[in-house]
């Protein structure tokens, strides 16, 4: 069969080492039971070893070639393993010729050939492996409820490394479907996904995806074992989904202030917050350009005219709204959790746990609203 060319517009790097491919496929052993979706197939060298696994396997490809290549390759494996089928039953000392009537007892008592049970190597029957569904499309834009009729499933694959971190966060998206999610990334993206608070990888990733699923990072793998041989040495991680149902927070609001805040990691919460008060503002910019005076004259610009560029400025006390540079309440009269709060606001991202992320969403919610009230 003709091999499959690596595309790098697809991020392609296929894997070439059985061995790691093996040890992938055995991840998803910890949800058995449930069917597994591989994203991103290629030449099947993982998907051999799915096979295996006595559970509903389907294939999502986005790639024609590949897609093209692993339907000649399971067309040959099925003319196989009916051969072999045949092959394994004897009647009464003669070969049966029909396996399946052979199975039925139509041919009469089966005896079993069983050094024919067994393909080469030390892998499991052929014939007990079931043929995957491959589907051709884009993972990303895929209703995953389609897919095994609304239930759950075990995702994994050789993921893009361009793509991962989309892939994760759809897979946040249908947590409910997905218990279960396995597979090899770069190792820089999965050092991040399974960092701890305090770390200097702990970002993003690791906040919006440990707030749902417990993460192991199981095993590094070197540049090698791919062809062609990637710039970066790649990790297999698991994550699994915890107990946790609601955040106790508004979800979509959870994920843009963690966003705004590690996009300016090394600076304090009190700053970076800044950011996301000033978007939420900015349809009203020009009712609070309006809340400033200059010596009897409106000032024009809000940000200047609270720097001191226009001049002295008489604010309108009537009219104040909270703003970004209020966002940390005095500490001379604050409730224990505004203390908290307060405490926030002097640390930088990195230093916060998820419940502490959950607790400042509330905050900057309560601070929003009161906000627009005004």
């Amino acid at each position: 069969m003709k091999q499959v060319k690596p595309k790098k517009n697809l991020g392609q790097h296929f894997l070439t080492d059985l061995t790691i491919a093996r040890r992938i496929a055995d991840t998803v052993d910890a949800c058995p039971g449930l069917p597994v979706l591989e994203v991103g197939p290629g030449m099947g060298v993982l998907t051999q070893y799915l096979m295996e696994k006595p559970r509903e396997l389907k294939l999502v490809e986005i790639d024609t070639e590949s897609v093209a290549y692993l339907k000649e390759y399971f067309s040959r494996y099925e003319e196989s393993s009916r051969y072999e089928e045949s092959s394994r039953y004897e009647v009464r000392g003669t070969r049966c010729e029909d396996s399946l009537e052979a199975e039925e007892g139509v041919q009469g008592n089966l005896v079993p050939r069983t050094s024919h049970l067994a393909p080469r190597g030390n892998t499991s029957h052929r014939v007990s492996r079931r043929i995957p569904e491959i589907i051709e499309g884009d993972f990303l834009r895929m209703d995953l409820r389609e897919l095994f009729q609304g239930g759950q499933f075990v995702l994994t694959g050789n993921y893009p490394y361009d793509i991962s971190s989309q892939i994760f966060f759809k897979m946040i998206d249908n947590r409910d479907l997905i218990p279960c999610c396995t597979g090899m990334i770069q190792r820089e993206v999965a050092q991040r996904i399974a960092s701890q608070p305090g770390t200097k990888a702990y970002g993003i990733l690791s906040v919006l995806i440990q707030a749902w699923y417990d993460v192991e990072y199981l095993f590094t793998v070197d540049e090698g074992v791919f062809n062609p041989p990637p710039k970066v040495k790649s990790a297999v991680i698991r994550m699994t989904r915890n107990a946790t149902a609601h955040l106790g927070c508004d979800e979509q609001l959870f994920r843009r202030v963690v966003k705004t805040v590690f996009q300016q990691r090394r600076k304090m919460l009190r700053v970076s917050l800044r950011q996301l008060f000033s978007r939420c503002e900015e349809s009203s910019r020009y009712e609070e350009s309006s809340r400033y005076e200059v010596r009897g004259t409106r000032c024009e610009n809000s940000l200047e005219a609270e720097e001191g560029v226009q001049g002295n400025l008489v604010p309108r006390t009537s009219h104040l709204a909270p703003r970004a540079s209020h966002l940390a309440p005095r500490a001379s009269h604050l409730a224990p959790r505004e203390e908290r709060i307060e405490r926030f606001m002097t640390k930088r991202p990195e230093q916060l746990s998820i419940a502490e992320f959950v607790e400042l969403t509330n905050w900057v919610e309560k601070a929003l609203c009161a906000n627009t009230n005004n």
